[in-house]
């Protein structure tokens, strides 16, 4: 897929007009139609007047290629980020609700265990040494302390995926911190759940987890990895067509 290509479809061509002579004749053609300017993002030859003009050095930094690709993908975590925290923020207000009513709904509980009564002899279970029984009973005599904790640490964490999805999806250099150190601080817990009980759900967060981490620190060069941020920002400058044509006519 070319990534210029289709994010020029989708937002038009970004084309400029640099001050410098040597330069300004590198990126514009004349044609029976009128000038045309090269797009900085596809490199294709644009009919009409250029979108802006003036020094090279004030030009826009448009992303293209790789760095597109980058774009797409952080833009994918932000998604997943947002409706993660909305989950979260979700929980966090059920466990709030549960605790306004644990006491009338641990009361319901307590006579709707024993009205089974004929159906339990009629199937030849015994609801009471149910696990599933026995598991819900513990909640619902969990301390009033206790679930006050659990909602301000899903409302924490929740926020914390919201702010790491805006961050990644207006590609913010502090939302990739962010989200790789939030990401990074949650994966003892998912190893230790995995070590509790394998299933195929925790398996695949762990991995993904993972992944975006070292995807975010290697590709990003995150904690001064791969030279750090002064290396990105070389390397996407490197990218940038009218850094390419600026050298070619030095």
């Amino acid at each position: 897929m070319d990534w210029s290509l289709r994010a020029c479809g989708r937002r038009g061509h970004a084309t400029y007009a640099p001050a410098e002579p040597d330069l300004r004749e590198r990126l514009v053609a004349t044609t029976p139609e009128g000038e045309a300017w090269r797009c900085l993002r596809c490199g294709d030859f644009v009919l009409g007047a250029a979108a802006g003009s003036g020094p090279a050095a004030e030009a826009p930094l448009v992303l293209r290629d790789r760095a597109l690709r980058d774009a797409v993908v952080l833009r994918l975590l932000a998604v997943e980020r947002f409706l993660r925290g909305l989950v979260l923020l979700g929980l966090a207000y059920g466990v709030l609700r549960f605790r306004a009513a644990q006491s009338d709904l641990r009361a319901t509980f307590e006579r709707a265990v024993p009205a089974l009564q004929p159906l339990q002899e009629a199937l030849h279970v015994d609801l009471t040494d149910s696990a599933a029984v026995a598991r819900a009973q513990k909640i619902l005599e969990s301390r009033p302390h206790t679930l006050t904790l659990l909602s301000v640490g899903l409302l924490a964490y929740g926020l914390l995926q919201l702010l790491e999805g805006v961050g990644l999806f207006l590609l913010k250099r502090w939302g990739e911190y962010v989200a790789a150190v939030g990401t990074s601080i949650f994966l003892p817990l998912e190893v230790r759940e995995l070590l509790d009980r394998v299933t195929v759900l925790r398996i695949g967060a762990l991995v993904i987890n993972v992944a975006a981490v070292l995807y975010l620190v290697l590709t990003k060069r995150l904690f001064g990895v791969r030279g750090g941020h002064a290396a990105f920002e070389a390397a996407r400058r490197q990218e940038s067509l009218l850094e390419v044509q600026q050298a070619a006519t030095g």
